[in-house]
C-alpha cells in the first residue's frame, strides 16, 4: 500500500517539476539568443550611421605602412583607447596612439590598394564612425569595415528635396550580383538603400541631412568612393549559387 500510494505523489511531484522547468528553458533560450545577438553586433562592429566628418593632420609613410592622423570633433574621441576600432571611410581601422582628439592610425599595403585611403592627402576629410557597442541603436545596417571594392561617382542629379547618385563599380562582374533595388549597401561608411541598379553601375537618393554630416556633398564626379556588399545579402547569393550549381551536377544538367 504504501508504495502505491506514493507513486502517484512522486508523478505529481514530477510533472509540477517539469512545468516549472520550461518557463527556465524558456529564459535561458532568451539569454542565449540575446547572447548570440550580442556577438554578432561585436563582429559587424558598425552601423553605418556616419557620426560626422574627420581631417587628416599628417601622413607619415614608411616601408609597407603608412600612419595617418585624424582628428576627430573633441565629443567624439571620448573615452577612446589604444586598440579601439574606427571606421574611416568604410574602412575598419585600429587607434595606434591618441593626442587629445587626434587619433593615430596604421595601413598596410593592401588597405591602401583595395580602398580610396590611398588617395587621401593632409587636409582632406573622411567619414567616421567608432565601434558600436552592445546596447546601441542599429540605425543603418550591420557593417564590418571589410571594404569589397571601389565604385567611381558617375553622376549626381539634383532633385527637389535631395539628390541622386549614380555609381560605377569596379570589378562589375564579381560584384554587381549582390547589389538589389531596395537592398542594403555601404558607400564611404554609409549605410545606404540601392535605388535602380544595371549591370555595372547602382543608384542611391541623398537627403540634406545625409550631405550635411557626411563627405558626399564635397564629392564631385568621378571620385571613388569606398563599397562594402551587405554580408546577408551576400551568404544568400552564394548559397543559392552553390545549391543550383550541385543540383545541376546532380541531374547532369
Amino acid at each position: 500500500m504504501p508504495v502505491t500510494v506514493g507513486a502517484p505523489a512522486l508523478h505529481s511531484s514530477a510533472s509540477r517539476f517539469s512545468q516549472g522547468a520550461a518557463p527556465v528553458r524558456h529564459r535561458q533560450a532568451k539569454l542565449a539568443a540575446g547572447a548570440r545577438r550580442r556577438q554578432q553586433l561585436v563582429r559587424n562592429l558598425f552601423t553605418g550611421i556616419v557620426q560626422g566628418t574627420a581631417e587628416l593632420v599628417d601622413i607619415k609613410d614608411s616601408p609597407g605602412l603608412r600612419t595617418v592622423r585624424v582628428a576627430l570633433p573633441p565629443a567624439r574621441a571620448e573615452n577612446v583607447q589604444i586598440g579601439a576600432s574606427v571606421a574611416l571611410n568604410g574602412t575598419c581601422l585600429t587607434v595606434t596612439a591618441i593626442d587629445g582628439n587626434v587619433l593615430s592610425f596604421d595601413m598596410i599595403e593592401e588597405t591602401l590598394r583595395r580602398t580610396n585611403l590611398g588617395e587621401l592627402r593632409e587636409g582632406g576629410v573622411v567619414n567616421f564612425e567608432r565601434s558600436a557597442r552592445v546596447g546601441d541603436e542599429i540605425g543603418g545596417h550591420n557593417v564590418s569595415g571589410h571594404v569589397h571594392t571601389v565604385a567611381t561617382v558617375k553622376s549626381v542629379t539634383e532633385t527637389e528635396n535631395n539628390q541622386r547618385w549614380e555609381f560605377e563599380v569596379g570589378d562589375a562582374a564579381r560584384w554587381m550580383k549582390y547589389i538589389f533595388s531596395k537592398g542594403f549597401i555601404s558607400v564611404n561608411g554609409c549605410s545606404l538603400t540601392v535605388g535602380e541598379v544595371t549591370e555595372s553601375t547602382f543608384s542611391v537618393y541623398l537627403i540634406p541631412e545625409t550631405l550635411r554630416v557626411t563627405t558626399f556633398g564635397a564629392l564631385q564626379e568621378g571620385a571613388r568612393v569606398n563599397i562594402e556588399i551587405d554580408a546577408m545579402t551576400q551568404s544568400v547569393v552564394d548559397t543559392v549559387e552553390i545549391v543550383v550549381k550541385r543540383t545541376m551536377e546532380e541531374k547532369g544538367l
